[in-house]
């Protein structure tokens, strides 16, 4: 099977600006789901990089499941379950009591979305260099 680990940290930048974007214009649902997205393509390039398989969505088990030479800090897996966290909710009006999603998101939620997808990003891309 071919090594696909650099498409998919490729595609996590592309995500990363679709992120940013998101914030600027308003978006920060889409912004914090965007957010989700660059942090599990990164981590799962890591897997890949490592030849480890990566089902699944929560950006921490994918992170606390890395081989035991990668070293994963605590605050790592908080914030990756803060973007967790954003998987459903950000998308889908069910995920919320009341009210669509885009009322239940603002900049201070996309802000610290990205920045935790950021440093998970460079986490992943220092692991592969």
């Amino acid at each position: 099977m071919p090594d696909r680990s650099r498409d998919w940290l490729r595609q996590r930048e592309r995500d990363l600006d679709y992120a940013e974007e998101s914030l600027r214009s308003g978006g920060h649902q889409w912004a914090c789901f965007a957010a989700h997205q660059v942090a599990h393509k990164a981590v799962k390039a890591l897997r890949l990089s490592r030849l480890q398989e990566a089902w699944g969505h929560s950006v921490a088990r994918l992170l606390q499941e890395l081989p035991s030479t990668v070293q994963v800090r605590p605050e790592r897996i908080e914030m990756a379950h803060v973007l967790d966290g954003h998987y459903i909710p950000a998308r889908y009006p069910n995920g919320h009591p009341k009210g669509a999603p885009f009322e239940h998101y603002g900049e201070l939620q996309s802000r610290q979305a990205e920045d935790y997808a950021r440093q998970i990003g460079e986490f992943a891309r220092a692991q592969m260099a």
